[in-house]
C-alpha cells in the first residue's frame, strides 16, 4: 500500500433509546437530544457570530471537524439562504472519517423543516461515492461549495488547504475520540486560519481549551446549549493568520486544447475575464475525432498517485461537463478494463479485495457478466467503472472554450515579459498583445520553451525540461446499422481500447510513437492498433473492427517521465501558471487542473490533497 492509503470505514445507522442517532463505534451521539438544528444555530452559527460576519463579503469559508449527518452544514446553508446580505460565495470544508451512505443520510433528514428539505435533496443528488480523499460538491448554482475530506482527520488535517474564517469543532467527545481534539489538529487549524478567524464548540473540556490556547487562539466560555452549562468560543490571536489570495486583472490562457479549455471554463465560471490565445482558428473534425476519446480512471493495488488523481479527475469532469448541452456532454456509458490473462484477472480480484472500494464505483465482472454488459465475449472479464465517460472532443472543446466571459484570439504567443501592470504577452516582433494579471501556459510541448524564454537562466525544472512529444494515431471505422453497430455497448480498455460507435463511426486506439519526427496517420498505425486489440479481444467479437478502409486521426501527446501532469504556479513568478504534459490522460486532468488553478487564484478550498498537489507541481 502507498503510505497515504487508508481503507474507508463508513458509518452504520444506529439510534439510542431516545431515538437520537449514535455511533456504536464511539459510543456517543451525533447531536444533543434537544435537536441537531437548534444546536447548530446556538453553538456553531451563534458561537462564530454568523451570519453577521459573512455579510457583505465576496466569499466566506467555514471548516467543520466532523460532518456526521450534515445537519450543521444544512443549518448553515439555510441561514445563508435566509440572509439578504449574505456573502456572494459560501465555502464549507468538512472532515469525516466514517461517512454515511446516502440512504442513512436521507433517513436522518426525514424530520427536517420544509424550507430545508430542498437543500437536503440537492445535497443528496450530489453525494459522492464513499472513497477516501477530497470530494468537491457545488450547490446553489456554484455559489455554495462543500469540500468533504473522507478519512482520518489526523492525516487529512494536514492535507487540506483552505483560507478559513470560522471553525465548527464538532466531533465525538474527547474521552472517546481524542484524535479529533488533539494539539496536532488544532495546529493545522491555525495553519488554515485567516486573520480574525473564530472557532466554536459545544465541548468545554479544560484540556481542549488549553490546547486551543497553545495553538494560538484566545479562548473563552459562553453559555452552552440545552443541558450544557458552558461551550467554548475562540478567536485567533492578533498578528496570526494567513492572507487569502486576491484575484487581480484579466486572465490569459495560452493554448486551446483540453488543458487550456479546462482552465478557461473553470475561471470563467468564477467570473473571470478570460482570453484564450491559440494560433488555430478553432476546433473541428480535422483536429479532433468525434466520439473518439474516453475518460477511464486508473486503479492500482496500492492506490498510487495516478489512481488517486484520476479519481478526482473523473469526479470533476462529471461536475463540469455533464451539464453541458447535447453534443458537448459526454456519454456515461461506463468502461470495462479487461483482463488479458487469467493471472491478470486474479490480480484485479485481489486489488479490489485490498482496496475495498464501493462496488457502485468499481466492480469486478466475470466473463458472463462482462459479456452481458458489453455485448462482447471477454474470456477473463474485467473491472467495471460505471461512471467512465465517452467524449466527443470536438463538441467538448467548443463548449468549454466559448462560454460566457471567454474570448478566443487566433494568434501565437512567442514571448512573456513581466511589466509594471502584469504579464505582457508578446508576438514574434515583441509587440505587446495583452497585459494580464494571471497567465496560464496550457500549450502542451510548447509550454516549457515559452516559460524558459521568460524565466531566469538559473531556473531548474528537470521534469518540465524533459517533457517528451509522443505521436499517436486512432482508427475510425464506418459502422453500418444492425446488431454489429451496437457493440461494444461500453468502453473496452486493455492493451489499446475500443469505443461504442457514435455518429456512424467506431473508434479504436491507439499508437505511441516515441522520437517521431512527424505526426502522421498511416497503414502501419492501423495494423499496430489491430495487433494490440487482438491480444485480448476474440477474433470477430466486434464485427466492424478491422473491416473496410478506416479513416485516421493523428496527434501529439506531451508527457513527463513520471507520467504525471505539470500543474501549478511557477515558483518565483507570481501570476504565472502551468497546465501541461497531460500525456494520454488529457481528459482525466482537464477539469481537475482547471478547478485547482482557479481555486488557488480565488482563495477557495482546494479540490485536492496537498501531497498530490506537490507531486504535480512545476518540477
Amino acid at each position: 500500500m502507498s503510505g497515504s492509503f487508508e481503507i474507508l470505514s463508513p458509518a452504520v445507522w444506529h439510534e439510542n433509546p431516545q431515538g437520537v442517532p449514535c455511533s456504536d463505534r464511539y459510543g456517543d451521539v451525533y447531536h444533543s437530544d434537544a435537536g441537531a438544528l437548534a444546536q447548530a444555530r446556538h453553538v456553531f452559527l451563534g458561537g462564530n457570530r454568523l451570519p453577521s460576519r459573512w455579510q457583505g463579503r465576496s466569499a466566506f469559508t467555514i471548516c467543520e471537524t466532523g460532518f456526521g449527518l450534515g445537519q450543521n452544514f444544512l443549518a448553515t446553508w439555510q441561514a445563508w439562504c435566509d440572509d439578504t446580505d449574505r456573502c456572494a460565495r459560501l465555502h464549507y470544508v468538512a472532515f469525516e472519517a466514517h461517512p454515511f451512505a446516502l440512504p442513512d443520510l436521507q433517513r436522518a433528514w426525514l424530520g427536517l423543516p420544509p424550507p430545508m428539505r430542498p437543500l437536503a435533496e440537492e445535497l443528496g443528488e450530489h453525494w459522492p461515492a464513499l472513497l477516501p480523499g477530497v470530494h468537491r460538491i457545488e450547490l446553489a448554482g456554484g455559489a455554495v461549495t462543500l469540500t468533504l475530506a473522507f478519512g482520518r482527520i489526523e492525516r487529512l488535517a494536514r492535507q487540506v488547504q483552505a483560507w478559513v474564517d470560522a471553525f465548527y469543532l464538532d466531533g465525538f467527545a474527547p474521552r472517546v475520540n481524542p484524535a479529533m481534539w488533539s494539539p496536532h489538529v488544532f495546529g493545522q487549524m491555525r495553519r488554515l486560519a485567516v486573520a480574525g478567524a473564530t472557532a466554536a464548540s459545544w465541548c468545554a473540556a479544560g484540556q481542549v481549551r488549553r490546547d486551543l490556547r497553545d495553538a494560538g487562539f484566545l479562548v473563552s466560555r459562553a453559555p452552552g446549549f440545552a443541558s450544557k452549562r458552558d461551550m467554548t468560543v475562540a478567536v485567533l490571536r492578533p498578528g496570526l493568520g494567513q492572507s487569502p489570495p486576491v484575484a487581480m486583472g484579466q486572465v490569459a490562457v495560452i493554448g486551446a486544447g483540453l488543458a487550456g479549455a479546462g482552465v478557461a471554463q473553470a475561471l470563467a465560471l468564477r467570473g473571470a475575464d478570460v482570453e484564450i490565445w491559440d494560433p488555430a482558428p478553432g476546433t473541428g473534425p480535422s483536429q479532433t475525432p468525434s466520439g473518439g476519446a474516453a475518460l477511464v480512471p486508473a486503479l492500482s493495488p496500492d492506490d498510487d498517485t495516478r489512481s488517486r488523481l484520476s479519481r478526482v479527475g473523473l469526479e470533476r469532469a462529471w461536475a463540469r461537463w455533464m451539464t453541458l448541452a447535447s453534443g458537448a456532454r459526454p456519454s456515461a456509458c461506463g468502461a470495462l478494463v479487461c483482463a488479458q490473462t487469467p493471472d491478470q484477472a486474479d490480480l484485479q480480484r485481489r486489488a479490489l479485495g485490498r482496496l475495498q472500494f464501493p462496488d457502485t464505483w468499481v466492480d469486478r465482472l466475470e466473463a458472463d457478466a462482462a459479456q452481458e454488459r458489453s455485448g462482447v465475449t471477454l474470456p477473463w472479464g474485467g473491472l467495471w467503472f460505471p461512471e467512465a465517460l465517452q467524449v466527443s472532443l470536438e463538441g467538448l472543446l467548443q463548449a468549454l472554450g466559448t462560454g460566457r466571459g471567454i474570448r478566443r484570439r487566433a494568434q501565437r504567443i512567442e514571448g512573456l515579459r513581466r511589466g509594471l501592470e502584469g504579464w505582457e504577452l508578446l508576438d514574434a516582433g515583441g509587440r505587446v498583445l495583452q497585459v494580464a494579471g494571471q497567465v496560464v501556459l496550457a500549450n502542451a510541448r510548447e509550454a516549457g520553451p515559452l516559460l524558459a524564454r521568460a524565466a531566469s537562466p538559473r531556473a531548474l525544472w528537470p521534469v518540465l525540461s524533459g517533457v517528451t512529444a509522443i505521436a499517436g494515431q486512432l482508427s475510425l471505422y464506418p459502422v453500418l446499422g444492425g446488431g454489429g453497430g451496437q457493440v461494444p455497448r461500453c468502453i473496452l480498455a486493455g492493451n489499446g481500447y475500443c469505443l461504442p460507435p457514435q455518429n456512424g463511426w467506431g473508434v479504436a486506439g491507439s499508437t505511441y510513437r516515441l522520437a517521431a519526427q512527424d505526426c502522421l496517420a498511416d497503414t502501419a498505425g492501423h495494423e499496430d492498433i489491430l495487433a494490440r486489440l487482438a491480444g485480448w479481444l476474440p477474433q470477430g467479437a466486434i464485427p466492424w473492427l478491422g473491416q473496410g478502409e478506416p479513416m485516421a486521426w493523428a496527434g501529439w501527446r506531451a508527457a513527463t517521465r513520471d507520467h504525471l501532469p505539470i500543474v501549478g504556479q511557477v515558483p518565483g513568478m507570481d501570476g504565472l501558471w502551468l497546465a501541461c504534459a497531460y500525456g494520454s490522460r488529457g481528459l482525466s486532468w482537464s477539469a481537475l487542473a482547471g478547478d485547482l488553478i482557479a481555486a488557488q487564484i480565488y482563495g477557495e478550498p482546494l479540490p485536492l490533497e496537498r501531497e498530490l498537489i506537490h507531486r504535480i507541481r512545476v518540477r
